[in-house]
Formats: C-alpha cells, structure tokens, sequence
C-alpha cells in the first residue's frame, strides 16, 4: 500500500511515501523533477508550448528564439516577460518587426512532449533548417575534454537531487565549466545553455558537452551560435553525423571520463 502528498517547490516537487507491508511501516521524502507546460508568445501571438523546467526560463526564451530560427540575433528580442498561471507559465516575448513577420510566414502551432522540438513542423524544410556557419580552425586538446567529462556529472544538482534530468554545459578549450543548465527535456536545457551563453560572452574555442544522445536537433541549435565541438554522453544518430559533417562540426559520441568516440572532422581534436 502506497500514499502520498506533493509540496510544490521550483524545480522540483518533494514527495512523502509512506510505504506499508506485513513487515514494513516507513515514510522517506524524495525529490522528484518538476515539468510545466511554457508558451513562448510572440508579440502576443502564441507560437509554442514545450514541457519543461520551470527555471532559467528567460534563457530558454533567448536560445529557443535563436537555435529555432525566429530571431537571427539577440538584438531582435526587445523584452521577456514571464507570467506564472495555474495551469503552465507563459513567455510574452517581444521581438522586432522584421523578426515577427518572418515569423508568421512559417508560423506553427504545437505542443511538445518532453523536450520535443519537430512535432508539428508543417514543411520538411521548416524542420531541415540549415544556419549559415562560419568558416574556423578551432581544435580541441583531448585531455581538456576529459577532464571536462569528469566534471560534468557532479555539476549536475538537479540530476543528482531527482535522477530524471538532462544537462548541457559549455566548457573553454581548457575543459573550464563556464555555464550549466538542466532541464527534464534535453533540447530545452540546450536552449537554456545556449540562451545564457549569448547573454555572456561565448567564443568559438568553447565546446558543449550534453547528457543525452546527440540528435541532428543538437548539432542545428550549436551551428547557429557558430560552436565547434559538441559532446554526447551518449549515441549520436546517422543524421546528426551527417550534419555535423556539413556543418564542419567535430562531433563526439559514448564519451566517458577515460574515452568516447569522434564521428566528424577529428582533425579538430589533437593530443
């Protein structure tokens, strides 16, 4: 027999579990994730809801502007504003003109799952998108990403705390953390990592490590900020590779704290 009651908290919610048996009479807390359904609007027009974190909510709005293509750069989004509501929260983001009639030639109404970022997409070339990318000839020292793997998971404090999020962390080419974010969907802490780093200041010799697998949608986002290495915990998929390929994107799959495996342009990781 099990029961239990929720305390709602921000990003997480505190579960009391009493569980009883012949032999067994106890109650533990947990900690478990929390997600929320966000709108993101533009110019009062509703465009998105993705389930999510509800934290760095500011920076999901920049990078999921940027990586989707709404805004071409962070100048094109005049103001942010979040309302909390009963049932969800809600980003009223103010765009440019010319960024909200663009917008509006491809506009899409979906709700995605966790972490979804193509349901819904009306045209393959709307989920195809191809940013233009900059010629560079950045490289990578392997012991600075293994040593920036070792690091990841223990700054992970939500994953730790709930055992059911996703991260992704910006390292400099010395394996440095300079920014993390979570979240229970892995493209929208790859929004929130990239929507922080444009607020800050990113440079082209910095790399993304991600606790997911890499799918072709992580390599996009990363193209569009012009990043040259992207890290996966986990398996990239055919298209990601392909992708990575066209896009001159170094890209690393299994990575564990000893090894992981380079599938395009290994040219960029030297000893």
């Amino acid at each position: 027999m099990t029961s239990s009651k929720f305390i709602q908290t921000k990003n997480t919610v505190t579960y009391s579990r009493a569980y009883k048996s012949s032999s067994i009479n106890d109650e533990v807390q947990e900690e478990i994730a929390e997600e929320t359904p966000i709108a993101l609007i533009y110019n009062g027009i509703s465009h998105v809801v993705m389930m999510g974190s509800p934290s760095n909510l500011e920076d999901f709005a920049v990078g999921f502007s940027v990586t989707e293509g709404v805004v071409s750069d962070i100048s094109d989004i005049y103001s942010i504003q979040i309302n909390r509501k009963d049932n969800g929260i809600e980003l009223n983001i103010k765009i440019s003109s010319e960024s909200f009639v663009k917008l509006k030639e491809v506009r899409r109404n979906l709700t995605g799952r966790t972490g979804c970022g193509l349901c819904g997409a009306e045209s393959l070339s709307q989920a195809m998108r191809m940013p233009k990318v900059k010629i560079s000839n950045s490289q990578f020292y392997s012991k600075y990403i293994l040593k920036a793997l070792k690091n990841f998971s223990n700054e992970q404090e939500l994953q730790k705390k709930t055992g059911a999020t996703h991260a992704a962390a910006i390292f400099n080419n010395e394996g440095e953390l300079k920014i993390i974010r979570e979240d229970v969907g892995r493209h929208i802490a790859l929004d929130k990592l990239i929507g922080a780093s444009l607020k800050t200041n990113i440079s082209e010799s910095d790399f993304v490590i991600t606790s997911s697998r890499a799918s072709y949608e992580m390599v996009q986002k990363i193209a569009y900020v012009n990043l040259k290495l992207l890290v996966a915990i986990s398996a990239p998929t055919g298209l990601a590779i392909r992708m990575a390929d066209s896009f001159s994107i170094t890209l690393i799959g299994f990575a564990r704290e000893a090894r992981f495996t380079i599938y395009s342009h290994n040219h960029r990781v030297i000893e």
